[in-house]
């Protein structure tokens, strides 16, 4: 424990003698800390986290297509005719 607090007091000594070498280190910490947890927090939520359905694997997709367009929005009148028809085109 000794060895440790010395080394640690010829840390801060040597980090004092430079304040702009302890700045820009404490900075390039600080951004790499916060881009890691960012990218963690985007991939737990994408990837790890399961979908909060009951069961996911009968979500489907609804678009329309028309000649100017491959695939668009739904009208949402379009959805409730197509709802209350109660048939999957």
């Amino acid at each position: 424990m000794g060895v440790f607090l010395q080394d640690l007091r010829y840390a801060s000594r040597m980090l004092l003698k430079s304040p702009g070498f302890a700045l820009m280190a404490i900075l390039t910490l600080a951004i790499g800390i916060g881009a890691n947890t960012a990218i963690f927090t985007v991939l737990n939520a994408v990837l790890l986290r399961p979908l909060p359905f009951h069961d996911p694997a009968r979500l489907m997709i609804v678009s329309e297509s028309s000649q100017q367009f491959d695939s668009m929005s739904v009208a949402y009148e379009n959805y409730t005719d197509w709802k209350n028809a109660k048939r999957l085109v």
